[in-house]
């Protein structure tokens, strides 16, 4: 009998995306299968977070979710969504705020629609003592004054799915954020650079995620007829960034899913508990 694969924890899936619709349940059968024991469904907007509460409640222990609106969304961000947004975080299967940030790449949101929405979400996170789930994109400058400004009152974050270089790192590190690293690593083309960043990470710090149905290593073989991304990809990802570090996939997800259940005050998963 082979032995069971590493536990790990996806800390960043977008399971609530309608391509998941027809097969949710046999996605996450497929990532257990592959040793991911736990995922945080990430909330973007008002419906994803619904969605992502209504999963985590339907898989205890094993589903969590964030509650954010992404800054794509942010013009979206009225006072009553606000409040809705702070009685869904306060509920126990929601362990972030976000995905909140910055995007001046796509502009789908004005810049001072987006500062903004950041700056509420930073405050409701201070205010019930969550972390945040980091988004930024070609806005460095901006997201880092914003941050700094809110960073003494926050219970710690992770900057998710960093695909950035060497100065923005160390920026993340000196603010004592946690790193999610995805399968942006896997692509050749436009993610190299962070086979050489990865060891910078101290172990304690650095989170791995799919970032699913988005980014789907490149480097997998055979190649999947299709496109999407989803968990039981995880280990692909966490054996490239082990490879790049200089230690074994077990020793990554241990440190790994340890930092994921400090930052995120998850509790064990059933099987745990039964063990």
């Amino acid at each position: 009998m082979p032995p069971a694969p590493p536990t790990l924890i996806d800390i960043g899936i977008n399971l609530a995306h309608d391509s998941y619709d027809g097969d949710r349940e046999e996605v996450l059968a497929r990532a257990h299968t592959a040793g991911v024991a736990q995922l945080i469904v990430t909330g973007s907007c008002g419906p994803s977070t619904r969605k992502a509460v209504e999963l985590a409640r339907a898989h205890p222990a094993r589903l969590f979710a964030t509650a954010g609106v992404h800054p794509h969304h942010a013009s979206d961000l009225t006072a009553d969504l606000l409040a809705e947004l702070a009685e869904l975080a306060r509920a126990p299967e929601v362990v972030a705020i976000g995905e909140c940030g910055l995007d001046y790449f796509r502009n789908f949101s004005p810049h001072a629609a987006q500062q903004s929405a950041f700056q509420r979400q930073l405050e409701l996170a201070a205010r019930i003592g969550k972390p945040v789930f980091l988004h930024q994109r070609d806005a460095h400058s901006d997201f880092l004054a914003i941050l700094r400004e809110h960073r003494s009152s926050l219970a710690g974050g992770v900057a998710h799915c960093f695909t950035a270089g060497t100065d923005e790192l160390d920026n993340y590190l000196e603010l004592g954020l946690a790193i999610g690293i995805t399968g942006w690593i896997c692509d050749e083309r436009r993610g190299a650079h962070l086979l050489s960043l990865a060891p910078r990470i101290p172990g304690e710090r650095l989170l791995v995620e799919t970032d699913g149905p988005y980014l789907l290593p490149r480097d997998l073989k055979p190649r999947p007829a299709s496109r999407r991304n989803e968990p039981q990809y995880l280990p692909h990802i966490a054996a490239v960034i082990a490879r790049a570090r200089g230690e074994t996939l077990e020793s990554l997800a241990r440190s790994s899913t340890t930092a994921a259940r400090s930052l995120f005050k998850l509790p064990p998963t059933p099987d745990e508990l039964v063990d």
